[in-house]
């Protein structure tokens, strides 16, 4: 008899022991970043549901925080990026908010920032109007992309 014969056979649990270095090594730290405490054990489906309900739940309220900024964030012919949205707002004049697609139409940088008038792309230099997400210098050839933007109590929300 070997070592391994009073104990559950390898080969139907193989695959657990990849997964648990994985689980255990990063997607602990996201389910512990997260709140959640549940990791799915070696075919456990229940385990798998509930950390899928979750990650669903998270992400959901992930992506309305990501999309939402105080006014007084956004200065009046400024803006400010929001990289994890891939979204810009901006305030051409007191009180008149805009968004766009953070995405550079030149070759898909992240803009780096708003400053004097402009919408600026760290990457090759092209920069778009504030107001209209107009290309005023290239090399972008193409607007940035339009967003609808919401002013409410809790602040501005992109969608």
């Amino acid at each position: 008899m070997t070592e391994l014969d009073h104990q559950t056979p390898v080969e139907a649990c193989a695959g657990c022991l990849d997964r648990r270095t994985v689980l255990r090594g990063a997607g602990a730290i996201g389910a512990a970043a997260a709140g959640v405490g549940v990791l799915a054990a070696c075919g456990s489906s229940a385990g798998q549901a509930a950390s899928s309900a979750a990650s669903q739940a998270v992400g959901s309220a992930t992506d309305a925080a990501k999309n939402a900024v105080k006014s007084a964030q956004v200065p009046v012919g400024g803006g400010k990026v929001l990289t994890d949205a891939k979204v810009v707002i901006t305030q051409p004049t007191s009180g008149q908010f805009k968004a766009f697609s953070a995405v550079c139409t030149h070759q898909g940088c992240i803009v780096a920032d708003v400053s004097g008038g402009t919408i600026n792309c760290g990457c090759h230099g092209s920069q778009y109007d504030i107001a209209t997400g107009a290309v005023k210098r290239g090399p972008a050839t193409a607007p940035l992309a339009p967003k609808s933007v919401k002013v409410g109590a809790d602040g501005i929300t992109v969608t």
